[in-house]
This record gives C-alpha cells, structure tokens and sequence, in this order.
C-alpha cells in the first residue's frame, strides 16, 4: 500500500463560535475544506486542542465568554504542540487597534463580521496552505 501523498490528507479546522446559528454556517462553508470540528467558546477549544493537536487551523470568534479568541490564541501560541496551528480571528471589532491585539496574540489572520463568504474561503485556504 502506496502512502497518502500530502495534498490528499483532509484537512481539520477548529472553529470556534459562541453564537450556535454563525457556528453551524461556518461549518457548511468549510466542509469542502476539510475535516470541521466545533467548539462553543475558547476552554472547549482547548480542550479539544490538548486532546488532539493535529489540527491545521483554528478559526475563531474574539468575543465568547469563558474565554475569548485573544487568550485562546496567545494559549496555543505558548503551547509547544499547539504553537505551529495558525489562528484566524473573526470578529466584529474592527479597529486598527483590535486587529493589532489580534496579531499580536498570535492571529496569522483576521476577518471581520460581517464578512464576505469568498473572503473567509481565501484567507482559510490560503492559512491551510491550498
């Protein structure tokens, strides 16, 4: 048995979404992407992260209770295993300021509400690498 050239390995992304109705559509968008498993805010995202680290994206709202996109990215990001995952933050908070937090908490992308279908599939591709 010949091995799974890379390309042909499915893909998995993390989305995380607190509000359940943007959660399920995001997971309809991505599905031709890949592998999507969800995540109600930023503790349960972890928590999925720290049993299986093999995920290839994380996609995430910032404002969630528990715990926002800020801190989950800058967790992963301090988190050996979890480091090499590229976050992409989805937000309605659109300042310069905001984006800056993002980047800086360790967001290779941001995207804000409301957005575009084809700009979120192209910047998730382009974060995935294909």
């Amino acid at each position: 048995m010949s091995p799974v050239p890379h390309s042909a390995v499915p893909k998995r992304i993390l989305v995380v979404e607190d509000d359940a109705d943007v959660r399920r559509m995001l997971q309809h968008m991505l599905v031709s992407l890949g592998q999507v498993v969800p995540a109600a805010d930023g503790v349960e995202a972890l928590s999925h992260l720290e049993r299986d680290p093999s995920f290839d994206l994380v996609v995430t709202d910032l404002m969630m209770p528990e715990m926002d996109g800020l801190t989950l990215s800058k967790r992963m990001k301090s988190h050996p295993r979890l480091a090499r995952i590229p976050v992409l933050m989805l937000t309605a908070k659109n300042t310069p300021k905001d984006v800056i937090a993002g980047i800086n908490a360790g967001a290779r992308h941001y995207v804000t509400k409301p957005f575009k279908q084809q700009e979120l599939l192209e910047k998730v591709k382009r974060a995935l690498g294909i």
